[in-house]
């Protein structure tokens, strides 16, 4: 191939690369900014109050109980552990790239539908804050 034709090729190639990699944003931002992933074995009987609360956050209700115990209410968000959420923004960011931005079309409304899974899940404690029991309540798109 003659040099003056190859030229246009590579400047063309090069801002097309460029552009891509400047609008890949949306999608990739948002799959990093994902809820992250909960541990729900702080659930299991034994564990103590503390670590349910610091994995899950404070409950939305608490109700003394008869027994000595406490009843607790907990609303989150279960989201993604970081490799999921590293994997998807490398994905749309490659695609990104190899669509010149097209792919935010697409990228950012499922990322915008894939935000995890509201869930509701009632705690009873025993006298000595150690989990009793646990039931989910409801599991639901946010």
């Amino acid at each position: 191939m003659h040099l003056a034709k190859l030229k246009p090729l590579v400047l063309c190639t090069a801002v097309g690369l460029v552009l891509g990699l400047f609008s890949a944003g949306c999608s990739v931002v948002m799959a990093t900014r994902q809820p992250s992933r909960k541990d729900l074995g702080v659930l299991k009987p034994g564990t103590e109050r503390d670590r349910v609360v610091a994995e899950l956050g404070a409950p939305v209700s608490t109700e003394k109980l008869d027994a000595g115990g406490r009843k607790e209410i907990y609303t989150f968000v279960q989201g993604y552990s970081s490799g999921v959420k590293a994997s998807r923004a490398i994905f749309h960011g490659a695609a990104d790239v190899f669509t010149f931005g097209i792919w935010e079309a697409v990228g950012t409304p499922i990322e915008g539908a894939f935000d995890g899974k509201k869930i509701s899940v009632r705690v009873i404690y025993d006298a000595d804050e150690k989990v009793k029991e646990s039931t989910t309540l409801s599991v639901s798109d946010p």
